[in-house]
């Protein structure tokens, strides 16, 4: 298990907080190293986007190209340059020059992103044969300690079926799973009231 590398640049923030670039990185992490061809067709987007965010990623040492996955010298394959993902500490990031701007465009970008990967989930957990979408939440007594095992823990077990399942074969696409650890929220939010038309 590779430990995550810590990301301390708010520029190398700002070039994964666009959600393509973010996407881009998600897929080479689930898939291993691909050329612009592959990571357009499993986006959905032309090539020379692809190979643009590409770019752009390799530029602030996100990806790097992995030549000994090439055919010859004309072709480019690329990989995740941390084979363990990043740690994100905004607290830190927001200290440095830049970062204060860096980590708000960031922050209001994931959220965004969140909000709409929940939304999709329930929306979608509705049909039927369209994949597996579900959500869970449970409640714990757990000390601060034990909250970070417990953390750990889980990032062991999906990188366990990260590493068995990497790869390109067809019969698989590429699944989100998203985790969050926290003490339980102190004031429950209550769900918007239904508004009466006027008249």
């Amino acid at each position: 298990m590779v430990d995550p590398q810590p990301l301390s640049d708010p520029r190398v923030l700002r070039a994964i907080a666009h959600p393509v670039r973010n996407r881009i990185l998600d897929e080479l992490s689930a898939s291993g190293p691909a050329r612009a061809a592959d990571i357009a067709r499993e986006l959905g987007i032309p090539a020379n986007q692809a190979s643009f965010h590409l770019r752009q990623l390799g530029k602030y040492g996100l990806v790097e190209e992995a030549p000994e996955e090439a055919r010859d010298k004309r072709d480019r394959v690329w990989r995740a340059s941390a084979t363990g993902g990043y740690r994100v500490e905004l607290g830190k990031l927001a200290k440095e020059p830049g970062g204060k701007a860096a980590v708000e465009v960031f922050r209001s970008n994931r959220l965004a992103w969140l909000h709409q990967v929940v939304d999709r989930s329930f929306a979608m957990s509705r049909k039927k044969g369209r994949g597996v979408f579900a959500t869970s939440d449970h409640a714990l007594k757990l000390t601060d300690d034990e909250a970070g095992r417990l953390r750990q823990e889980i990032d062991d077990l999906v990188e366990s079926w990260a590493d068995r399942t990497r790869g390109r074969d067809p019969e698989r696409r590429t699944y989100l799973l998203v985790q969050m650890v926290q003490p339980y929220p102190d004031e429950p939010t209550e769900p918007d009231e239904p508004t009466e038309p006027d008249g």
